[in-house]
């Protein structure tokens, strides 16, 4: 069995779960799971929880992390909420809105980057450094307070559907495609598989292994301003505490979607099962009436069977 066929079996174990996970529902609670309101709910929660996933993969492809991503999301909508709520709304308002959330994400990303390439502080340690610092700014400056009653430019893009499918889920969609687009089909895509590959070799091929890694959480961080619009239209405000549960389930999703966490490889297309599957087991517990610590520890019970069944596929690719 080669490396390559080992990573494409993720996208057939994920397939082989979402076809259980619809199996035992369908059995289970067949009226309800079925149920255009069910499948509503599930398009609705599924874009937040899937830009941030993004936001953490891309950084792991390098063989880094981000564990800053949900406190960027609620410094750039805090920083977007005030300019909302304090100036007319009209198309100039709307774009200062988009600037200032995208001028704040450039900055955490270029901290990020900066530390991690140049200073070369370990990932974790830089991107842990700057969400115990965002999340005091985020207090402070809010007072724990939230930031509510945006104008309609902002509700709008959870309220209103296309062709029977909600906005945030086609916003989701076409994030997936764009990154989908940049990783595959561009050079700086190659490079950052490259870096985790071995970053070492890259440096020495010639490329500028720093830039990259530097624009990789720059990018990151412009991923989290779009979760933050998608929060603020779902919520209505913006708070400094919202989202936290969503760091380890993005790790778990990215994971789970087949990135591997030393960096290398790694699909898009994977990681959007992963959401699925996901989103379709809380879906389908939530209905069910059973607790969402349960769901919790289910979660981490179907990552650690994936990686043993990834784990069997290594060992007999290495004869070990």
């Amino acid at each position: 069995m080669s490396a390559r066929k080992v990573k494409d079996n993720v996208e057939v174990y994920l397939s082989l779960l979402i076809g259980l996970v619809v199996i035992s529902f369908s059995f289970l609670i067949p009226d309800v799971f079925w149920s255009s309101a069910n499948f509503q709910s599930i398009a609705s929660q599924m874009p937040v929880l899937g830009v941030l996933a993004l936001a953490m993969a891309i950084t792991m492809l390098t063989g880094g992390i981000n564990l800053s991503i949900i406190a960027t999301m609620n410094a750039c909508g805090l920083v977007m909420a005030w300019v909302a709520t304090n100036y007319p709304p009209s198309a100039g308002s709307m774009a200062l809105v988009l600037l200032a959330g995208l001028a704040m994400a450039m900055v955490i990303g270029s901290v990020n980057g900066l530390l991690i390439a140049v200073v070369r502080v370990s990932p974790i340690l830089a991107t842990l450094g700057i969400m115990t610092l965002l999340n005091g700014i985020n207090i402070l400056i809010s007072r724990g307070s939230a930031i509510s009653n945006f104008p309609d430019y902002i509700l709008a893009i959870n309220s209103t559907n296309l062709f029977g499918i909600p906005v945030p889920l086609l916003v989701f969609l076409a994030v997936v495609t764009a990154i989908w687009i940049i990783l595959e089909k561009s050079a700086f895509g190659r490079t950052i598989y490259l870096i985790g590959s071995n970053e070492q070799a890259t440096h020495y091929s010639g490329i500028n292994t720093r830039k990259t890694i530097v624009w990789v959480y720059i990018l990151s961080s412009i991923l989290c301003v779009v979760a933050a619009l998608l929060m603020m239209s779902k919520l209505n405000s913006a708070k400094a505490s919202y989202g936290e549960s969503y760091l380890l389930v993005s790790i778990l999703a990215a994971v789970l979607g087949g990135i591997n966490p030393d960096g290398g490889f790694g699909k898009v297309f994977g990681m959007a099962m992963a959401l699925i599957l996901l989103q379709m087991l809380e879906s389908g517990l939530n209905i069910l009436g059973v607790s969402s610590y349960i769901t919790m520890a289910l979660w981490g019970g179907l990552l650690l069977a994936f990686i043993f069944l990834k784990g069997l596929n290594l060992s007999r690719l290495f004869g070990r």
